[in-house]
Parts: C-alpha cells; sequence; structure tokens
C-alpha cells in the first residue's frame, strides 16, 4: 500500500494543482490510483506468492459462471432496495415522484457507476484484502477485520462529515460481512459479491439522484434513513441484517452438503 502510495502521488500532485473541477480531479486521481492497484496485484502475486494469475484467484473469473452470478447479484440489490423503498412507501413513511431527469439516462449512468464502484470495491475488499487476512487467521478473524476495514475506511473524510455519517457504521459492517459470506458461498467467485453490490448502488442511484421519493416524516429519520441514506436508518439496518442471514444460512447449507458428500 506505501508503494503504491509512492507511485500515485507524483501523478496526482499536478491534476490536483493545474485541474480546478473538484469532481474531474476526484475522478481521475481515483482511476489513475486504481489502475496502480491492479498492476501492482499482478506484480504482488507472480513475485511474492508465485501465482501469476492472482486475479483468477481473487475470484475475478472471466466465466459464463461468474457472469451469470454477477447478474443475478445485480437483480437481488436492486430488489432489494426497491422492496426496502415499495414498504415504506406502502406504510405512508414516503410518497413517489415523478423523476426530475429523464429516467433511462438516469438507469444507464446508476448502471455504470454501480458496476464501477461494485467491482473496485470488491476486488480490493473481497479480494485482495481477504485473501491476505484468510492467509495468517482463521476464517472468522478475517472475516471480522474484513468488514470492519471496509466500513472504517468510508470515512476518511473531515472530522464533522465522519460525526454526522456515523450513524452508517453498523450497517456498512454488516454489509461488508454479507459480501465475505457470499463470496465463501459462490466458492471464492467475486461475480455474485460485485453484482449485490452494484445492485445496491444502482437502485438508490437512479431513486437518489432522480429525486423520485419524499419522505412524509411520519416516523423519525432514525427509522427510514439519516439525510436520506437508508444505511442510516432501522430500515436499511433490517433489510441488509436479513439478507446477510440468508447468506450465511445458504453457504452453512453449502459447506454442509459438501461434507456429506465428502
Amino acid at each position: 500500500m506505501l508503494t503504491l502510495l509512492v507511485l500515485w502521488l507524483p501523478l496526482a500532485a499536478p491534476i490536483y494543482l493545474l485541474v480546478n473541477d473538484t469532481n474531474l480531479v476526484s475522478i481521475v486521481t481515483m482511476v489513475v490510483l486504481y489502475t496502480e492497484f491492479l498492476i501492482l496485484l499482478r506484480l504482488w502475486g507472480k513475485y511474492v506468492y508465485n501465482q501469476p494469475q492472482i486475479l483468477q484467484h481473487y475470484g475475478l473469473e472471466l466465466t459464463r459462471h461468474n457472469g451469470v452470478e454477477l447478474l443475478r447479484g445485480l437483480a437481488v440489490g436492486v430488489i432489494s432496495v426497491l422492496i426496502l423503498f415499495g414498504l415504506q412507501g406502502i406504510l405512508g413513511w414516503l410518497v413517489w415522484q415523478q423523476p426530475e431527469v429523464f429516467l433511462v439516462k438516469l438507469i444507464l449512468e446508476g448502471l455504470v457507476v454501480g458496476l464501477g464502484v461494485g467491482f473496485a470495491e470488491e476486488l480490493l475488499f473481497r479480494g485482495w484484502l481477504l485473501d491476505e487476512l484468510q492467509r495468517d487467521y482463521s476464517k472468522t478473524v478475517a472475516s471480522w477485520v474484513d468488514a470492519m476495514t471496509f466500513a472504517v475506511l468510508h470515512f476518511i473524510k473531515p472530522l464533522e462529515a465522519i460525526i454526522h455519517t456515523l450513524p452508517q457504521f453498523p450497517a456498512l459492517v454488516i454489509l461488508g460481512l454479507a459480501q465475505v459470506w457470499s463470496k465463501r458461498w459462490r466458492r471464492g467467485r467475486l461475480g455474485f459479491p460485485i453484482g449485490y453490490h452494484a445492485g445496491l448502488i444502482w437502485g438508490y442511484y437512479i431513486i437518489n439522484v432522480g429525486n423520485l421519493i419524499r419522505y412524509t416524516k411520519k416516523v423519525p429519520e432514525w427509522i427510514t434513513g439519516i439525510d436520506r441514506n437508508p444505511l442510516a436508518g432501522v430500515m436499511g439496518i433490517l433489510f441488509l441484517s436479513a439478507i446477510a442471514l440468508s447468506v450465511r444460512r445458504f453457504l452453512k447449507t453449502e459447506q454442509s452438503s459438501s461434507k456429506n458428500h465428502s
């Protein structure tokens, strides 16, 4: 990670100094950083672990099976978001509104953003980091450290913003655990975790950026989500917990089945 930082700074510094558009700066510097990360991963696998196909070892397989699982995860993620907001609408906690932007454009943008973030974060946390942890620690320790690290690193921001968004920390830990379990359930493949992560982002992007809902304030924000963020509310935590426990049950069933066959 230190090597990655040392290589990235000389490229990122001129961009920060010369470009005034903060959004463009953020996008370009992150793309450069992640490209360097991918290159270093391949070198790391080849020269440290003698594994020239380290990305496949992490679960990034270019196979039909992995592709189908990615689509399934994408569907589960989007449907989960729609069920969450749909239930709140039925309960009268929110009302649906007409989109403020062209819906097809919004859907396509959300899909691109979701897949990009899902791929980047899952390869980092459930690929490289989880593999490093599992080499030295038990699966339980590796799972919790991976999930906690995933949650903590979402709070690299100013102190005021950290305090303001702190309520979403439990949900991020639960999501991290669910992603670890889903990868093990799918026998080490990253297709489903990437798809599920992308689906959650995709569904929320469409609703949030399109301003498709308006809360009626019949219940407090801490139930529906502080600042319209479902991860920072009881409902979001309950839904993620239900999905995480379901994945864990599937994993246990898969493990029991494997033991019986062996």
